[in-house]
């Protein structure tokens, strides 16, 4: 409980260091909202084949789900990289529970990063491609479970790879190819449907997929189903996919950290 606290603490202040950096706050909106409003420009003007949804629309859940992967997935694993060269992994072998209270840290970073993406992108989709607050409780209930699931079935796989990889610069290079590789694959930004059966199959056993599903059924309207596979809304077994990511490494990345750490 003690390193739970500690870990805590220490995500909450590490954010509160970067919230008060600007180059930090303007690497964010250029990074995640430029990027946004690039794509909304660029796709969003047409409809959806088959419904009345704009690919603004469309894309918006997409890219909001693919922030949260690209976060947990590319951005921890460099930061991890980096407290391996600095030394703060093997400082925190000198504390009793020193690794939990370390991952706890950069769990809480990770996830506040996360929500100030998500509030940027969606301020910004608002008026841009006409995307609004989800329209029930349970749609609200929805984003909540979506987000914290898609977030934790990927920072601990993020903090796994930092663990292993050489350093940042070796982070970066391994894993923006495949991260990027996996936007256009995984229906974020145009309807899964319309590719082969083969590139579905690859896109349901990753957690994007499902992440940007769940979003679509908070802020979309069922009209856009004709677009989605099943024309449905599977959000049980989006759950379970999401938390299978999950269990699978929370139980993995202390391990293996402590396996690193070790040597």
């Amino acid at each position: 409980m003690n390193a739970t606290i500690l870990g805590l603490r220490r995500g909450w202040t590490e954010q509160l260091n970067l919230w008060s950096d600007r180059k930090e706050l303007l690497n964010a909106l250029a990074g995640t909202v430029g990027t946004y409003v690039i794509l909304v420009l660029f796709i969003g003007r047409a409809d959806v084949p088959g419904t009345s949804v704009s690919m603004a629309a469309f894309m918006t859940p997409g890219f909001l789900a693919f922030a949260v992967f690209a976060t947990g997935l590319t951005a921890l694993p460099m930061l991890i990289a980096a407290d391996r060269e600095e030394g703060t992994l093997m400082r925190a072998r000198t504390l009793p529970r020193g690794i939990r209270a370390y991952l706890t840290g950069r769990a809480v970073t990770t996830l506040l990063t996360i929500v100030l993406n998500a509030a940027l992108v969606l301020l910004v989709a608002v008026p841009l491609a006409g995307v609004g607050a989800p329209a029930t409780p349970a749609r609200w209930f929805t984003l909540v479970w979506v987000l914290v699931l898609g977030a934790l079935a990927v920072v601990p796989i993020g903090a796994m790879i930092g663990s292993l990889v050489s350093g940042p610069k070796a982070a970066a290079a391994m894993l923006a190819l495949p991260t990027m590789l996996l936007m256009p694959i995984s229906g974020v930004m145009f309807p899964l449907e319309s590719m082969p059966g083969v590139v579905r199959g690859i896109a349901q056993v990753f957690p994007l997929y499902w992440q940007g599903l769940g979003l679509r059924a908070v802020f979309l309207p069922d009209s856009v189903l004709a677009a989605e596979l099943g024309h449905s809304w599977p959000l049980g077994r989006a759950a379970a996919v999401l938390g299978a990511w999950a269990v699978g490494g929370m139980v993995l990345a202390p391990w293996l950290l402590r396996r690193v750490r070790g040597r």
